[in-house]
């Protein structure tokens, strides 16, 4: 396990559902974290609101006619209000985190602030974010073909390569879903996956809706607590060992390292 001495990284999927601001200033690209990825988040902000514009927009976009506003409002995304990103995505994950609260308590603890800057999510449309970059809420997943972008996968994967460097002992917590991992999935020997299984005598299944809960409660939990962040994989572990049965598994060659949180009948 590599000794750090910072703190671990944290990496959230967005949500597919997203809460629009009722205020706010308009999307202002300079105003993100990580502005080399400005040129390539402008790309894809063109091409979704070309698509979106189309008759085929739901269609293209892999989504119902239920979610037929989402992708209007698609168009006018660089006019609409912004909000922190932690409030922008909604769902699961980010409710088990307690979002609101984190986001609402940061202004008067700068350590906390600091933190949720120190949090990035990935992002179809803007490569990654930090939890408080504001942005708007927009419908657009990372398996989606782009038109002449193709795969926005493939598209950003060379692109947050460049972008997103980690120090060579940084321990990284990885909350994101396969199609976010296969964007930047970042060096093995580093990376923990988080996820959750439920045991029922001899028989383990994955259980995808409450891996999301769980691995926003832990989330919440870390950045809420008054103790420093986890700064290596075992810190990481125990830390986890304080709310939750959790196995441990270390990296191999092809694949990264896992924590996995047990969930019993």
């Amino acid at each position: 396990m590599a000794a750090y001495h910072g703190e671990v990284k944290i990496l959230l999927p967005p949500s597919e559902g997203k809460t629009p601001a009722t205020s706010g200033s308009p999307l202002d690209l300079p105003e993100l974290s990580a502005p080399d990825l400005n040129p390539q988040r402008k790309k894809v902000l063109t091409a979704l609101q070309r698509v979106s514009k189309r008759k085929d927009a739901l269609k293209q976009l892999g989504v119902g006619a239920s979610l037929s506003a989402d992708v209007e409002r698609n168009v006018s995304l660089d006019s609409l209000p912004c909000a922190p990103a932690l409030l922008t995505y909604s769902g699961v994950l980010y409710e088990a985190m307690g979002a609101p609260d984190l986001v609402a308590d940061a202004p008067t603890n700068e350590t906390l602030a600091q933190r949720l800057r120190s949090v990035h999510v990935f992002s179809a449309l803007f490569g990654q974010v930090n939890g408080l970059d504001p942005i708007p809420a927009y419908r657009l997943a990372m398996k989606t073909d782009l038109g002449t972008l193709g795969k926005l996968s493939s598209w950003w994967k060379p692109v947050l390569a460049k972008s997103f460097t980690v120090d060579p002992a940084e321990v990284i917590l990885d909350c994101r879903s396969s199609d976010y991992r296969a964007a930047w999935p970042g060096p093995h020997e580093q990376v923990v996956t988080l996820g959750a299984v439920k045991v029922t005598g001899a028989k383990r299944s994955v259980v995808s809706h409450w891996a999301k809960y769980y691995r926003g409660e832990l989330v919440g939990r870390l950045l809420a607590d008054d103790r420093e962040l986890p700064a290596n994989s075992a810190d990481l572990v125990s830390r986890a060992e304080e709310s939750y049965e959790v196995e441990f598994t270390p990296h191999a060659k092809n694949r990264p390292a896992a924590l996995t949180i047990i969930l019993r009948d």
